[in-house]
């Protein structure tokens, strides 16, 4: 890449930012806040942000998209939440979408992929956590049996984010028992599931209450009828197709932790330098002051990595070391930049319209989800270092 190239990719990074800031600037902390205590869902913001085009971003042109790389992808997420948003509200379009974009029919995609990129189609959920197996996704239970031009799916799914808000949803399926396949990995499908049909037909869906605002919900999956048409890609290589996404989704969860990260240490350096306690600013102590500024050290790493993570993605090389790395890296960094802006604003952390107590919650999640960072460190000891395998 020339250094004029090299220019006009940071200047258009940065304008980039800029459309996402000044759309995210008509959704101020307040509103947040109320979809918080209601528990609400962000409907305004995800139509807003998608009129604009931004969760069509990895869609190819030729569908309607934008065809930016995850590079882009992942400044546009990163931005929502280094504004006080949060992006999980409608992450998942990105890169739920990869898995109908690389392996669905043509068919398929001409379908789908248009009426994704407009919005008048969300692709949001995806099933594939199961209450027993959690990250053991091939031991998972949900079946579907094949009858002429359906598939009778039966099972249960849990912790299935924005069901209720999605019109679609990739579906993982086994569709050949564990105990017939030679290897656990084979024997499982991905369906695309039109999820208005599929309501009261067969599914139901019970929301979950977590700890934050994340429309989290159970699925209860009893006699499902969805057409063979639906099924992605070939039967039984699903379990492929799914691990194929998971790189653009760690990349993508790591750069929502740092716009996260950002927001905290923001936060946190405006109170210090506001706050007078024993007449003088608390940021004037060293003990208040190096905590926020070890934060931004590592905020600002992990950013290194996630850049160099998309890059490899990017450029359709072997990442998946880098993906990992920069989710755990992201994820670890955006919750002790969390703990300090708590520390650093005392008992009005706690306080709700001081909206850190909501951010706080919300980056927790990313050590546990999509993959905890213990897992991270066991694939990263496995498959880079060559330590014996752990599970």
């Amino acid at each position: 890449m020339t250094s004029t190239s090299v220019k006009e990719n940071v200047q258009f990074h940065e304008e980039l930012r800029q459309s996402v800031r000044n759309v995210c600037s008509q959704f101020p902390d307040s509103y947040w806040r109320e979809l918080d205590a209601k528990l609400a869902y962000p409907e305004e913001f995800v139509n807003e942000i998608t009129r604009n085009g931004f969760l069509a971003a990895l869609i190819p042109e030729e569908y309607g998209g934008s065809g930016l790389g995850i590079t882009e992808a992942s400044i546009i997420l990163e931005e929502i939440n280094r504004s006080g948003g949060n992006a999980g509200a409608c992450h998942a379009q990105m890169y739920t979408m990869g898995t109908l974009l690389r392996h669905g029919s043509a068919e398929q995609k001409a379908k789908y992929l248009p009426k994704i990129a407009d919005g008048s189609l969300r692709l949001q959920a995806f099933g594939v956590t199961e209450p027993n197996t959690g990250t053991d996704t091939t031991k998972l239970k949900t079946f579907a049996e094949r009858k002429g031009d359906k598939y009778i799916v039966n099972g249960q799914k849990v912790f299935i984010s924005r069901a209720e808000h999605s019109d679609l949803m990739i579906l993982l399926v086994r569709t050949t028992p564990i105990e017939q396949v030679k290897k656990k990995t084979e024997g499982l499908s991905v369906l695309l599931v039109d999820l208005k049909e599929a309501i009261g037909n067969g599914l139901t869906i019970r929301p979950l209450r977590t700890m934050m605002n994340h429309a989290t919900t159970e699925l209860f999956i009893e006699d499902l009828e969805v057409p063979v048409e639906n099924l992605i890609g070939e039967e039984g290589k699903g379990f492929k197709y799914i691990l194929d996404g998971m790189n653009a989704e760690r990349i993508l969860i790591a750069a929502e932790c740092i716009g996260d990260g950002r927001w905290f240490i923001e936060r946190a350096t405006n109170y210090a330098n506001e706050r007078i306690v024993f007449s003088r600013q608390i940021g004037q102590n060293q003990g208040v002051q190096f905590p926020i500024a070890r934060a931004h050290v590592n905020i600002e790493a992990a950013d290194l990595m996630r850049f160099k993570a998309a890059e490899l993605f990017d450029s359709g090389e072997k990442c998946a070391a880098e993906a990992n790395m920069s989710k755990l890296l992201a994820a670890d960094a955006s919750w002790e930049a969390a703990n300090v802006a708590l520390q650093t604003h005392g008992g009005f952390g706690f306080a709700e319209e001081y909206d850190v107590e909501r951010k706080f919650k919300e980056t927790r999640l990313y050590q546990v989800a999509p993959i905890s960072t213990n897992l991270i460190l066991s694939y990263v000891a496995e498959h880079v270092l060559g330590l014996p395998r752990s599970y």
